[in-house]
């Protein structure tokens, strides 16, 4: 099975479980569950969300993660300035990347966008260099339009 069809059997699975809640924790609790155990290359999968301008771990799912990201570095504040998914091959290459664990080689981050606003970002590291592609982007934006949804 393709990684697409992959995401989007994820998709169906989540959309039948948000009917359960409206609560936004427990949702974004059993998305990065789901997420994390379906792919194998995935080695932390969690949210940031701004809180007072700070970007703060909120559920996630893989070791002990940075509980406050350096203001404006790294891949998560990129994501939020350019409103947009990035994709990093390579950390190691990317300017002001946050280490919260030396293990992780490559990143895809997707911005919670609501009324155009930022609330918060899904933030996926994996150890091996360029783990994720446009199949991980496009797929990972379903799911979290299908997130801000409910």
């Amino acid at each position: 099975m393709n990684k697409l069809a992959r995401y989007q059997r994820i998709a169906d699975q989540l959309e039948e479980l948000f009917q359960k809640t409206d609560n936004f924790n427990a949702r974004m609790a059993t998305t990065c569950a789901l997420l994390h155990h379906k792919f194998n290359y995935y080695f932390w999968t969690g949210f940031y969300s701004l809180i007072d301008g700070q970007l703060t771990v909120q559920t996630y799912q893989g070791p002990v993660a940075c509980l406050v990201l350096k203001k404006r570095l790294g891949v998560c504040w990129a994501s939020i300035n350019e409103k947009k998914s990035i994709i990093v091959s390579d950390v190691e290459k990317f300017p002001g990347h946050i280490a919260c664990d030396s293990r992780s080689k490559s990143e895809i981050v997707i911005p919670l966008i609501k009324n155009n606003e930022v609330l918060a970002v899904l933030d996926i590291d994996s150890k091996e260099l360029n783990s994720f592609d446009d199949e991980d982007r496009e797929g990972l934006e379903i799911i979290i339009k299908l997130l801000l949804e409910g």
